[in-house]
C-alpha cells in the first residue's frame, strides 16, 4: 500500500469519527471539533485523489465510513445487533477491496489485457 491509499484509508477511519460527532455534538466546542475533523478527513481525502481515481478513492472513503459507523454504533452506542447488517456490511467491504485491487494509481501503467 502507498502513501495515497493510507491517506483515503485514514480519511475513511475520520469518517467514522465526525460521523458519530454529527449526531453526538451538544455544544459550541464538540460542533467545533465536529467540523475540524470532517475538513481533516477532506483533507487527507483531496491529497489522495491527486493519484487515486476520483470514484473509487470516494468508494473507499465511504464505505469504510459507513461499515465502521454502523459497527461503532452497534457496539459503542447500543443499536441492535444484526446479522443481516453484518452480511451486508461484509458485501460493501468486498466491493470496496474489490475496487482498491483492480485501481491503478495515475501515472502507473495498466497491463495489457
Amino acid at each position: 500500500m502507498n502513501r495515497n491509499w493510507a491517506f483515503v484509508i485514514i480519511a475513511g477511519l475520520i469518517e467514522i469519527v465526525w460521523a458519530m460527532g454529527l449526531k453526538h455534538s451538544t455544544n459550541l466546542i464538540s460542533w467545533a471539533g465536529t467540523i475540524l475533523i470532517i475538513s481533516l478527513s477532506f483533507v487527507l481525502l483531496l491529497k489522495a485523489t491527486k493519484k487515486v481515481p476520483v470514484a473509487t478513492a470516494y468508494a473507499v472513503f465511504t464505505g469504510i465510513g459507513t461499515a465502521g459507523t454502523v459497527l461503532v454504533d452497534m457496539v459503542v452506542f447500543g443499536e441492535p445487533f444484526s446479522w443481516t447488517k453484518i452480511v451486508f456490511i461484509l458485501l460493501l467491504l468486498i466491493g470496496v477491496l474489490g475496487l482498491k485491487l483492480v485501481t491503478t494509481e495515475s501515472g502507473e501503467k495498466e497491463g495489457v489485457v
